[in-house]
């Protein structure tokens, strides 16, 4: 309901058939207008929207006043309609103005003008930057994805219960923030990264479905999609297979899309880990646009070019490339230059380019490329004259992260941009590489990810071909959230534990408050994480999430408006038995 005792209506309720009725509105002054002798338009705001109304010049009243107005409801006199507002067709007449408080001049527009202000003094004032139209919208929309979400999972069965903040620090692969015990000094808290270890054990406790939306910390650089705090719709299953975790995710993702949008997006397509690395040269790939990676050893199997032989001769060489439409008159030498830098930035030996003509390629390689080979790259890109085509001849993996990055680079949209394409990406490897130090795999997740079944015997004698059942969801190359079946058996757990090197000791004083527990009767079970934001900031249709964010922090990690983070009070610190260390420059 929209009244209260101060007001009949929102600023932005008001339409042609309220013509004749006596309203309260309360709000802000957005704009003060002087209109003929004796009378002023002022264009009262809140939420909602904004509603002109006419009041006595002498009225001092100024821009973001917050006033009572009360007046009878009237049609705009023929000419004045404005046809950009919903409540563009009336105004308030015959007001009586209270001013509920005074306000001194903002320091920035409150409107879309505010987009052009430095962020650091938007972020200062940000109590201000919230009464702006986007980033009232911006709160609603992630109230709706949050109110989405919630509903879903209701309806599917799911408990709601809260974890706690003040955790042991656990091995979850990202820094911690550090809490320190005034009870126990020299001792901390760690504030969660997830809830990963406490979801598990709900399931050992019988919760059978858990969620929540859950506020993780971590203290890692900050970029356009990610922050110190995150919030995410944390998620676990017992008695389920995989099927069961994306399905459930997939309908409370898919809820909230359409309570955003208005329409509800088709059923997730799933993809493997492997093929969005051998078509999209990345694990989160953006289905949006073409340009997708194409296979090319077979057709230089016979070729006489040094650069590509090498690597269709080495042992899991490949070469592929990409078909960048239209763009061969779009580039020229110095920005293929860097092109070819960027790619050996990457790691790649190098960068073939080719423009394609009507009489086959321009480039400087194009003498080393045969005519069938010639004939048979058109084929396999579809290539037409006018197009760039970018060749990385190297390892698998390399080749693959390589033209990912430039496909990015030349063909990705901005991420709101466009249909919402997302994509499960299942079966990510087990292993990642080798550590250098230990010589054993490195976790592609965390260690109690379950190994797919039909690669377990894999484990100790070619752990890094072991796929996992775990599972990535993407939108628009946005990772928003991950998830896996975890291991419940105990002998299953300690192979694992074994090819990383981690003996039975170690695993006890690492993870025994976590693992002990499953010794009496730990169901299967898995889970996921859906990261809020992130979602929100997509579907709000900005590129960053701390447009979504009631109070976030800057690139930096800092808050202009608390000033955050402040120097420890020294009375604090020495009931904390801590010292800080002088500064090194």
């Amino acid at each position: 309901m929209s009244s209260t005792s101060m007001r009949t209506h929102m600023c932005g309720e008001l339409r042609a058939e309220h013509i004749g009725q006596t309203v309260s509105l309360t709000g802000w002054v957005g704009r003060r207008r002087e209109h003929g002798e004796h009378l002023a338009f002022v264009d009262l705001r809140d939420h909602s929207g904004i509603t002109q109304c006419v009041i006595n010049d002498d009225v001092d009243v100024r821009s973001e006043y917050v006033l009572r107005v009360t007046g009878v409801v009237r049609a705009r006199p023929e000419g004045t309609i404005n046809e950009n507002l919903p409540t563009g067709e009336i105004e308030i007449g015959d007001c009586e103005v209270e001013i509920l408080r005074k306000a001194v001049p903002p320091p920035f527009p409150i409107d879309h003008r505010a987009d052009d202000v430095d962020e650091n003094i938007r972020l200062q004032y940000r109590y201000l930057d919230l009464r702006r139209e986007r980033m009232q919208k911006n709160i609603r929309v992630r109230s709706a994805v949050n109110g989405a979400m919630r509903t879903a999972m209701d309806r599917q069965g799911f408990v709601e219960v809260e974890t706690p903040m003040l955790v042991p620090s656990t091995p979850e692969g990202a820094r911690e923030f550090l809490v320190p015990s005034r009870k126990e000094p020299g001792s901390f808290y760690a504030l969660p990264q997830s809830p990963q270890l406490f979801k598990q054990l709900l399931m050992v406790g019988g919760v059978d479905r858990y969620y929540q939306i859950a506020r993780c910390l971590r203290d890692e650089d900050l970029r356009a999609d990610r922050q110190y705090e995150f919030m995410q719709l944390d998620m676990e299953m017992s008695f389920v297979g995989q099927d069961d975790v994306l399905d459930a995710v997939s309908e409370a993702v898919l809820d909230a899309t359409e309570a955003v949008t208005g329409e509800r997006p088709p059923p997730i397509e799933r993809m493997t880990w492997h093929t969005a690395m051998d078509v999209y040269g990345i694990d989160k790939p953006d289905l949006r646009f073409g340009m997708q990676l194409v296979e090319l050893t077979e057709v230089f199997a016979s070729t006489e070019f040094k650069a590509f032989s090498s690597a269709v001769a080495a042992d899991g060489g490949s070469i592929k490339g990409i078909r960048v439409p239209g763009a061969a008159d779009e580039y020229g030498r110095n920005q293929l230059d860097k092109l070819t830098d960027k790619a050996k930035s990457l790691g790649a030996k190098g960068l073939v380019w080719l423009k394609v003509t009507d009489d086959g390629f321009d480039s400087p390689v194009a003498k080393f490329i045969s005519d069938a080979e010639t004939a048979a790259i058109k084929e396999r890109t579809e290539a037409e004259t006018g197009d760039l085509i970018l060749i990385v001849a190297d390892e698998w993996m390399t080749t693959c992260e390589v033209l990912g990055t430039l496909r990015n680079d030349l063909g990705r949209p901005p991420v709101h941009q466009g249909p919402y394409a997302f994509v499960w990406v299942v079966e990510f490897p087990l292993f990642v590489g080798v550590d250098k130090e230990t010589g054993r795999p490195k976790p592609g997740h965390h260690p109690f990810t379950t190994p797919h079944p039909d690669d377990v015997d894999k484990i100790e004698t070619d752990p890094l071909s072991v796929r996992s059942i775990a599972y990535d969801l993407v939108l628009n190359g946005w990772e928003l959230g991950s998830g896996s079946i975890r291991i419940h058996e105990p002998e299953l757990q300690a192979r694992v534990f074994k090819a990383l090197g981690i003996s039975d000791e170690e695993a006890a004083r690492k993870f025994g408050f976590f693992l002990n527990p499953f010794e009496y009767g730990a169901p299967p079970h898995g889970g996921f994480a859906v990261g809020i934001d992130r979602l929100t900031a997509i579907l709000a249709g900005e590129e960053n999430i701390r447009e979504v964010i009631a109070y976030p922090k800057t690139q930096s990690g800092a808050d202009p408006m608390t000033n955050a983070p402040v120097e420890g009070d020294p009375k604090q610190l020495a009931e904390l038995g801590l010292k800080v260390l002088p500064k090194i420059d």
